[in-house]
């Protein structure tokens, strides 16, 4: 009886063993998901947000996550990994081809008006420690002065350049959506190409840079910061710099799309980010010129476009800001909304940023 019993017992064990190995197997295959995209929502979200603001470390040896609904944060702990043809889809996104047994998860319109502190017709989200007087700093002068010349005084990039956007607005998405793709035909590359057309159209030297920086998110604002640093270097009359991104509002089951209308027709609100540094740890010092820059150019897009911005985002970060007092970080709506809102958007920030840099010669 003692020796079925331990032959039981050896049994349960070597079971019970085996049922471990077999889920450490499976957490572990599926780990690369969690660090992929969008699925690092979850594991992410505590760490990175704050009081409604963002906890970064830019423009130090260190990086971090940007947004609480897509990225891993980035430090220098982290191993560089070699980017392989797989790391983002090759293919866009088909919200009418087959997705085997995907589910389908809904898409909440929303347009964002309230939120901080109102000023005229605009509000600011004010995440900071510091007592902000927007009507004071945003009739302050100007930071920089545009010049009268055809040389390039404009500088476009994305630091996240394979962001990218729904095909179509039906209202819902699959759970196999992946909001990446490295095809700059479907990605926010397409928007930094509107804002420029109408730069252009206004006989503003512009260059819109469309270098991938996040074929791995480790690093991606170091490779940005070189990319305009070399432009800088090429054309030293660039006054502004533009980091043109898109957002992501919701969770893996559902998604919120920030919408407004001009004319009838439909785009993806935007949200203008501005940093602070009021210890030094991020190396910008000018923090508060910049911050003319995005209030004046807040109020134009809202004077022109009513109901087109989000509230305009002050925190504790820098995201390459401090490269000059003309430089800023573009939300340009959500990975639900629709690649073409998306575009009108970036069509009328360029109307509104060309009104702002013209009325400062």
């Amino acid at each position: 009886m003692k020796i079925k019993g331990k032959v039981k017992s050896a049994a349960a064990a070597f079971l019970s063993l085996g049922l471990v190995m077999t889920a450490f197997c499976c957490v572990a295959a599926r780990m690369p998901m969690y660090f992929d995209g969008d699925s690092a929502v979850v594991m992410s979200a505590a760490l990175t947000i704050s009081k409604g603001g963002y906890n970064t470390h830019m423009n130090t040896e260190k990086e971090s996550n940007k947004k609480n609904e897509k990225t891993v944060a980035e430090t220098e702990s982290v191993t560089e990994t070699k980017p392989t043809s797989s790391d983002f889809s090759q293919e866009y996104y088909n919200t009418f081809s087959k997705h085997g047994n995907s589910k389908k998860y809904p898409v909440y319109t929303k347009q964002y008006t309230a939120g901080g502190k109102k000023y005229q017709n605009f509000y600011v989200k004010n995440n900071t420690d510091f007592p902000l007087n927007i009507g004071e700093t945003l009739n302050a002068e100007m930071p920089f002065k545009m010049e009268k010349t055809d040389e390039v005084q404009v500088l476009i990039y994305h630091t996240h350049t394979s962001e990218s956007y729904l095909d179509c607005d039906v209202g819902y998405y699959y759970s196999d959506f992946y909001p990446r793709t490295s095809d700059r035909r479907y990605n926010v590359t397409q928007v930094g190409d509107e804002i420029a057309k109408e730069l252009k159209a206004q006989g503003i030297g512009v260059i819109h840079d469309t270098t991938p920086h996040d074929n791995t998110y480790t690093g991606s604002y170091l490779r940005s910061r070189a990319t305009i640093e070399k432009y800088i270097e090429k054309y030293p009359k660039i006054k502004v710099t533009l980091d043109i991104h898109r957002d992501s509002i919701g969770s893996d089951t559902y998604k919120v799309k920030p919408t407004f209308t001009y004319k009838g027709k439909k785009g993806a609100q935007i949200m203008i980010m501005s940093g602070y540094d009021p210890t030094g740890e991020f190396n910008f010092p000018k923090w508060n010129y910049n911050l003319r820059f995005a209030l004046k150019l807040q109020q134009s897009c809202e004077n022109n476009f009513g109901g087109m911005t989000r509230p305009l985002d002050f925190g504790n970060f820098a995201y390459n800001m401090n490269v000059n007092t003309g430089s800023l970080l573009i939300e340009v709506g959500t990975d639900s909304n629709t690649l073409e809102e998306a575009k009108y958007s970036g069509k009328l920030l360029g109307k509104a940023l060309a009104q702002v840099l013209q009325n400062n010669p």
